[in-house]
């Protein structure tokens, strides 16, 4: 059996370059890559550098970027990479951003690093080792009742069938609204999943799922006691469509009131 903490020292000097560059360079000129959907400059600076780092330092490992999509050999295992998670956020000058690299094997998470070099942390885990913030380990929420619960869930859709697709989010906040304690809406996966892995929110609910989102987030969440899944309550991978985690107890919860959001009502 692998043991994927092998890795985490190679990841971290990775996410070491990409906090110098978040830090130092400022946004730049955006490239719009959809409706309202957009990179800065610093979001290609951040994967060239980490790119061309692992690629140096590990050429048997594959890779996948958001803005620059996959290279070498990602057949078995494969960093994935969102540069600037949240980029609206950075380019506002919000400190609700997050530098986001994971390792995949085959279909599953198996480590994650992420850092958040606004707010001074930074998250990491591998598989069967646990989950730290800043090297002190970190557990997940243990909340039973949705009454208790802060639910933070993912930003309403743009571009293509936004429509549709926010007609679900609204639904689903709606119910929330009715149930649980607080809503929160961060503007970064990478920052919900290391919140839910620290407890500081209860659960997530993200309708979609990239990998470059949520390999990170996912593995240490998990590595923290959460359990993360798809919106049929199976086990999170790189192929699910939705990415909904939450600690053990509330989850079931979560899960019901999102198929409650999302069966038509029929007509008496």
């Amino acid at each position: 059996m692998t043991d994927y903490a092998q890795f985490l020292p190679l990841a971290q000097e990775a996410v070491d370059l990409a906090h110098d560059l978040m830090r130092t360079l400022q946004p730049g000129a955006l490239t719009f890559k959809n409706d309202r959907d957009m990179a800065s400059e610093v979001d290609y600076a951040i994967e060239r550098a980490v790119r061309e780092h692992l690629a140096a330092k590990a050429p048997d490992i594959g890779f996948l970027g958001e803005e620059y999509g996959s290279s070498g050999d990602t057949s078995t295992l494969t960093w994935a990479l969102d540069p600037v998670d949240g980029t609206v956020n950075f380019i506002h000058g919000s400190p609700l951003c997050a530098i986001s690299l994971g390792l995949i094997h085959g279909t599953d998470a198996v480590l994650g690093v992420i850092d958040l070099p606004f707010l001074g942390t930074r998250y990491h885990a591998a598989k069967g080792h646990g989950a730290h913030a800043n090297n002190r380990r970190i557990h997940a929420s243990r909340v039973t009742d949705l009454k208790d619960a802060v639910v933070a869930i993912g930003d309403y859709a743009v571009g293509t069938e936004a429509g549709r697709k926010n007609t679900e989010r609204l639904a689903i906040t709606e119910q929330l609204t009715r149930h649980v304690q607080r809503i929160r809406m961060h503007g970064s996966a990478a920052i919900d999943l290391a919140w839910l892995a620290q407890g500081r929110i209860d659960a997530f609910i993200m309708l979609n799922n990239k990998p470059w989102d949520t390999v990170a987030g996912v593995v240490i969440a998990r590595e923290a006691g959460a359990l993360v899944v798809d919106i049929d309550g199976t086990p999170h991978s790189v192929n699910a469509v939705a990415t909904i985690g939450g600690g053990e107890l509330i989850l079931p919860h979560v899960l019901t009131l999102i198929q409650r959001s999302l069966t038509p009502v029929k007509p008496a």
